[in-house]
């Protein structure tokens, strides 16, 4: 027997299940990375054509930019929160030890990009609330903070052992309260924080030119591709079951035991929280607009999984289930407050998917909670997961999302002295991919660029018979649009919006 065989045969149980749990994070963190294409297809397919390419921008920039960042700031700033909100001395030096070589057998790196592929997903889910305005510099300073300080801090109160964390060593409120906040994979750590922050960027960019008309009231601004909307979200969705099932990091304990049973229990709680709140997102645009919505299902669909990421190893199957339809069936209505009610214009509805989705679904996890046998505790509430959880979970969403509002509007405040919020009128109408970048995602078919001869508007515009130029008679009774349909002298009917389906009164 070759010696390296006979030298492995001799491992104990210990070594091989390290190798094993952490060849397990890397998978799944390449799996939480494959989110990234599905946050630029869904934010894409939301946005008229002409502002395509900037969203893949700023998608693209928020990685690139974003692990840089994480590496050099963010991940060490976590660590000195955690430090500073627990009680622990101060270490400057072991705040930042994840940038030392780890050695052959050491796992530093390999934490750091667990922690990696989680802040990015947090600073990505803004650019789709500041979606076709915002400057693409004042953006870039953004998501730097996001990054660097914003994400970090929470991360810190929270799984770096700071203010909110339980466990071996709780933080000030954990000792106050007598539990630690139960967030497993992000609820609100991530998406709420995301979502928080993306509604506060939208207000303070301002709605999108032609959003409310004078009295206030909105008007739907339809994006291109509902197609790329929807293939995003099941991207998104693939990309989750990392995210959720990858947090259950140990697949194999140091005495040798598959931990199938708490595998299993995320795994089932995440596919029927998605499920659950895509079929309740269905029903509820179905009752509100008449006809069941293709891009209100998608949007159920992920606030359900969204709802259910911080409550996954915590309940059983039918709270899962609960949690998903219950974040479903409010993202419609939530989504309309926002617009209707706070006159925000969140162009891809993050905080109704991430934000509040986030929030309920941590909040309710004592309510629902389950031992590990899976037998579920509402019967009692002062035993298991009662009062005190309930009132943990009620204070750690608080304090989280009241920095980020603080934190997110000091951060945008900051790039609007720097370089402005938004872009002028002049180049919102022309669109951002030719402004701020001097591209043109679909060449043939939106004005700009340097192509000649007619031009076919992806985003309602006209398809010209004359070359683009208006005749001597001006008549355009003949004018063909991209929907199929011919204009005659009434205006074009474009309430079939792609920003959320629905049809604005």
């Amino acid at each position: 027997m070759a010696p390296a065989v006979d030298a492995a045969l001799q491992l104990g149980p210990g070594p091989v299940s390290n190798s094993v749990n952490y060849v397990w994070i890397l998978v799944v963190c390449f799996l939480i990375f494959f989110m990234q294409p599905g946050f630029a297809l869904l934010e894409s397919g939301q946005v008229r054509a002409k502002n395509v390419g900037n969203v893949l921008m700023k998608n693209m920039t928020d990685w690139t930019l974003g692990v840089l960042v994480f590496f050099l700031v963010g991940a060490g700033v976590s660590a000195l929160v955690a430090q500073l909100t627990s009680g622990a001395a101060f270490d400057l030096t072991g705040a930042f030890a994840y940038m030392s070589a780890p050695g052959e057998s050491g796992t530093g790196w390999i934490d750091w990009f667990f922690g990696a592929v989680f802040a990015m997903t947090a600073a990505t889910i803004v650019s789709g609330a500041v979606a076709e305005r915002m400057d693409y510099r004042a953006y870039v300073f953004v998501a730097a903070a996001m990054t660097a300080v914003i994400y970090p801090v929470v991360t810190g109160l929270t799984w770096g052992g700071g203010l909110l964390a339980g466990g071996d060593t709780p933080g000030y409120l954990a000792d106050v309260i007598g539990v630690g906040y139960l967030d497993f994979a992000g609820a609100t750590v991530v998406h709420m924080v995301g979502g928080v922050a993306g509604l506060v960027g939208a207000k303070m960019v301002g709605a999108r030119t032609g959003r409310f008309d004078a009295n206030g009231d909105s008007q739907p601004i339809p994006g291109h591709s509902m197609l790329l909307a929807v293939l995003g979200t099941l991207f998104l969705a693939f990309g989750w079951y990392g995210f959720n099932v990858g947090t259950q990091a140990t697949v194999l304990t140091s005495e040798g035991v598959f931990m199938g049973g708490a595998l299993g229990r995320v795994v089932l709680n995440t596919t029927l929280g998605m499920g659950a709140g895509g079929v309740a997102a269905m029903l509820v645009s179905s009752a509100w607009q008449g006809k069941p919505d293709p891009l209100w299902a998608a949007n159920g669909l992920l606030a359900g999984l969204v709802a259910v990421t911080g409550a996954v190893p915590h309940v059983t199957w039918w709270g899962g289930l609960l949690l998903g339809a219950l974040a479903g069936a409010l993202v419609l209505p939530t989504y309309r407050w926002v617009v209707d009610s706070l006159k925000i214009d969140d162009v891809c509805g993050v905080f109704a998917v991430h934000g509040s989705a986030g929030a309920i679904g941590t909040i309710l996890i004592p309510v629902l909670a389950a031992d590990s046998g899976g037998v579920a505790i509402l019967g009692d509430p002062w035993t298991f997961l009662g009062v005190d959880q309930l009132i943990m979970q009620v204070a750690g969403v608080a304090v989280i999302a009241l920095w980020t509002v603080l934190a997110t509007a000091v951060a945008f405040k900051i790039a609007d002295v720097l370089f402005g919020l938004r872009v002028s009128t002049e180049e919102e109408e022309i669109g951002l991919d030719e402004s701020e970048h001097g591209v043109s995602t679909y060449p043939e078919f939106v004005a700009g660029g340097s192509r000649e001869g007619p031009t076919v508007s992806a985003d309602g515009g006209e398809v010209r018979t004359d070359g683009g130029f208006a005749s001597d008679t001006n008549d355009t009774s003949s004018e063909l649009h991209s929907d199929g349909g011919v204009a005659d002298d009434a205006a074009v009917d474009a309430s079939a919006a792609v920003d959320g389906g629905e049809t604005d009164e």
